[in-house]
This record gives structure tokens, C-alpha cells and sequence, in this order.
């Protein structure tokens, strides 16, 4: 099996610069069998007025990327969905008028605050941010779970779950979500509720962490639960990091007993066998 990273972003995205076709070059180098952009979709008040995403751009950029590299790679177009409940009849009312192959939902605030801001952190320590920020996930995945039977399966992904250990290593110089396992146990059973498939985010094993996000604590949780599936993504905002650390993630699956790698194309879900 070859593998996707589904999870990445380029000059689309606000914050990275990276070369569309340079992405595509660069999966192809490492022997994927695909790659999903995912660029950012952030409604929440604090990032919309600097959100860059234009569908009509994004578009053309995929369809021309499909013709010059149609029998080398897959190519799919996906989105990266910042969760913010005061504005998710926005959200979905912009995700009935697009298509996409891959529909993440990635949490990046805590109780109003960023996550991603120092300053944001005045007054709450680690711990307690951690479990702010694991209970505002758990919100978004129920959320999922609440629109499912009306609007059927909207979003394919949950990003970066415990996406606050980057940040708490960052600023603090720990990570610890052991306290939070109620809480994770009940994210994870919602995902599965929800048919929301988790992802297995590399990125934190490029910068300061030793495992990626989530953990194999985690994952491990997740085979219990009953999960069979995950996903991947490198959650890259550079070419040189398409598919970094991927050998780790697939060790993490399977010491977990996860056996399949759920791919995603024109918004549905296809599990193949785990390497």
C-alpha cells in the first residue's frame, strides 16, 4: 500500500507560502499514492479578517495540478474547518455550496482564548488548559454528531486532537493529557458516533514533541473503543515536510492494532489495509 497524506496546506492558506506544485513534487519524492490540500477555513472572529481562502483560486489550482500530474499522484482538495459554534450554520452553509474530497474539523481555541497565543494563556496553567481545550473538542465532535442524522456526514475528519500539547510544551515546557483520559475516552466514543475518523497529525514530531497528536496513549484508547481507522497528515506549511514522520505514525497503528488507513475522495470513505 502506498499511502496519502491528507493534511497539508499551501499559499492558499494564510499562513504558509508553499508552492502548490512543489507539494505535489514532493509527495510524489516520497512514494505517496496521494495528497489532499486542506487549507484554512477559519470563521472564528479572531482569524476571519485575515482568512485568505478564495474557493474560486483554490479550484484552479487543483484542477490544473490534476491535468500536469493526473497518472503520477492523486490530488485531492480538501479544507481545514476551525471550529467555532457561533458560526457553524456559516460554516455549513458555505459546505453545501462547495465540493470538497475531505472535510477536517480542527479545534484551535480553548474557552474564547487561542490556543496558538501566549498571551492567551494569562492566568490558566497547563492543566487546566488542557482540559478546557479537550472539552471544547469534545463540544465540536458532538456538534458533528448533532447534524449527522439531519445533514448526513458533513465533516470526514477530526484534526490534531490534543492539539494543546504543542502549545503547552511551547509555552510551559510540559504536555501531559493523562489527567484528561475521561475526557479523551469520551471524545473518541463520539467520533465513532459521529463516524468522524481521527487523524494521526505528525507535525509535533518536526518541532518539540516526541509524539504526535494524538499520542499512543490515545490511539491505543481509540482500538478499545472499537476504532479501526485513522488517518494521516503531516499537517505541512512547507514542501520538504510532505509525509514527515509517517514511519513513526505507522509504528504507532500498529503497536495500537489499528489495521486500516481511511482514504478519503470526493467525500467518501474507503479503508485500506495498514502496512
Amino acid at each position: 500500500m502506498k499511502l496519502y497524506d491528507q493534511h497539508l496546506h499551501s499559499r492558499h492558506s494564510f499562513d504558509s507560502t508553499a508552492d502548490p506544485q512543489a507539494n505535489v513534487v514532493s509527495a510524489i519524492s516520497h512514494g505517496l499514492a496521494g495528497l489532499t490540500f486542506t487549507e484554512h477555513f477559519d470563521p472564528h472572529p479572531q482569524e476571519w479578517p485575515d482568512c485568505i481562502y478564495d474557493d474560486d483560486a483554490y479550484s484552479e489550482t487543483i484542477k490544473r495540478l490534476r491535468v500536469g500530474f493526473e497518472s503520477d499522484i492523486f490530488i485531492g482538495k480538501g479544507i481545514e474547518i476551525g471550529y467555532c459554534r457561533e458560526r457553524m450554520d456559516f460554516v455549513l452553509d458555505f459546505l453545501l455550496r462547495h465540493e470538497f474530497d475531505l472535510v477536517i474539523l480542527s479545534v484551535h481555541y480553548f474557552g474564547g482564548r487561542a490556543l496558538h497565543v501566549r498571551a492567551q494563556w494569562d492566568g490558566v496553567d497547563p492543566a487546566e488548559g488542557t482540559r478546557r481545550y479537550l472539552e471544547s473538542v469534545l463540544e465540536a465532535v458532538r456538534f458533528c454528531r448533532s447534524i449527522h442524522d439531519r445533514r448526513g456526514r458533513v465533516f470526514h475528519v477530526l484534526g490534531h486532537l490534543d492539539l494543546v500539547k504543542r502549545y503547552t510544551r511551547r509555552f510551559f515546557g510540559v504536555y501531559d493529557v493523562s489527567a484528561c483520559a475521561e475526557l479523551i475516552d469520551d471524545i473518541l466514543q463520539a467520533c465513532l458516533e459521529a463516524r468522524l475518523i481521527p487523524e494521526i497529525n505528525t507535525s509535533t514530531l518536526r518541532q518539540d514533541l516526541d509524539e504526535p497528536l494524538p499520542g499512543p496513549g490515545t490511539i491505543a484508547r481509540y482500538t478499545h473503543l472499537g476504532g479501526r481507522a485513522m488517518t494521516l497528515g503531516s499537517d505541512a506549511h512547507r514542501s520538504e515536510d510532505i509525509a514527515g514522520g509517517f514511519d513513526h505514525a505507522l509504528q504507532l497503528l500498529r503497536a495500537a492494532g489499528i489495521d486500516r488507513i481511511a482514504l478519503f475522495e470526493r467525500g467518501e470513505q474507503r479503508n485500506v489495509p495498514r502496512e
